[in-house]
């Protein structure tokens, strides 16, 4: 692996999700984790000797999304923000991978991982009523990032 720069996600995308308010937030953020699996999906692809991993991964991007759609969806006064704004994250989130090749990329995703499983505890106080599922959803996350950092080691071996 090269030297991989990993940005604080939080506050690279803070100038786009910061223009979403706090009772979207959730729900727009379902929309990154389906970008997210459509990076595993792209992954999966270009490995296909990991294949049935990553697709694990993209699952369990798609299932936060789920997840959180059912519970705390983009309220409808803020759907067209959201729609503005997200794609702006997303490409904002795929530029940080584009220099790298995708073992590099899979490297910045772990960490990444691991930066998004402490977003949805951090919702907790806005939304206490969802406390066990946002919990939940923070274990997927890692979990994927767990499967990166053991493929990760097991290719530098």
């Amino acid at each position: 692996m090269n030297s991989v720069t990993i940005p604080k996600f939080g506050e690279l995308l803070a100038p786009h999700l910061s223009r979403i308010p706090d009772a979207a937030r959730p729900g727009a953020l379902a929309r990154l984790e389906r970008s997210a699996a459509e990076r595993y999906r792209g992954w999966a692809h270009a490995l296909p000797e990991h294949a049935e991993g990553l697709l694990s991964c993209a699952a369990r991007e798609d299932e936060i999304a789920d997840r959180i759609e059912a519970i705390l969806p983009v309220p409808s006064e803020f759907e067209a923000l959201v729609c503005d704004v997200i794609p702006l994250a997303v490409a904002t989130y795929y530029a940080v991978f584009e220099p790298y090749n995708v073992w590099d990329q899979m490297a910045i995703q772990a960490n990444a991982e691991r930066q998004g499983s402490l977003a949805w505890p951090a919702m907790v106080p806005a939304f206490p009523e969802h406390t066990d599922e946002l919990m939940a959803l923070s274990t997927l996350e890692l979990k994927s990032g767990d499967f990166l950092d053991a493929l990760l080691s097991a290719q530098a071996a």
